[in-house]
């Protein structure tokens, strides 16, 4: 029996579902990259270039596909968020020398390090949680660095779904974007009251 299991099945197996909710919360956040990032990509044919998307941090799917990935998405943020703090605390502990250099070293080898360690950890197991669902890298990298800070002051709501109005063609699936809040949003214009001129007669 599966009573009060309250999801979505989406005519899939249950790791199926899974893997296919990563992934196309991978490819959410893998929209926010800088359009430069395509220049001189090409294809598996190694001719065609890679297209940056139309809008980014958008991607159209169907209707309860956007609603469930939806859910999983702003769990992401909110993990991101939660490991501010420790990112700010650990950041008077860090030090600004290169990798492997004589002053690294023994920054390595002092009680500061242990410090920052400590102090970094949660933010260490934060990012590792994200790696754990999105695998890959890079959108963990986004997640954390422009995400995070962009909803810093928001409780919630991060993504928004709009229905399209045409059907998906092969099998009138009705189709939706997914969105993250704030980057494409309409402004709203007040209409401004007409004034009449008085004359004096």
């Amino acid at each position: 029996m599966r009573h009060r299991k309250r999801f979505r099945h989406l005519g899939r197996t249950s790791t199926h579902k899974k893997a296919m909710l990563s992934n196309l919360a991978t490819s959410l956040i893998l929209t926010l990259r800088e359009s430069d990032y395509y220049d001189g990509l090409t294809q598996a044919d190694g001719k065609t270039p890679v297209n940056p998307p139309k809008h980014q941090g958008r991607v159209i799917t169907t209707v309860p596909k956007a609603k469930e990935v939806r859910s999983l998405v702003e769990k992401l943020i909110t993990i991101a968020k939660r490991s501010m703090p420790a990112e700010k605390a650990a950041e008077q502990f860090a030090t600004s020398a290169e990798r492997n250099s004589a002053e690294w070293k023994s920054w390595r080898e002092s009680d500061t390090y242990q410090k920052w360690n400590a102090a970094m950890a949660p933010a260490v197991t934060a990012r590792r949680r994200a790696f754990a669902i999105l695998r890959s890298k890079e959108a963990v990298i986004l997640l954390f660095d422009v995400l995070a800070p962009r909803f810093a002051d928001r409780q919630g709501g991060y993504t928004r779904i709009l229905r399209l109005a045409k059907p998906r063609l092969g099998d009138a699936g009705d189709r939706a974007f997914i969105e993250f809040v704030g980057q494409n949003d309409r402004v709203t214009k007040t209409a401004t009251k007409p004034e009449f001129e008085s004359s004096d007669a």
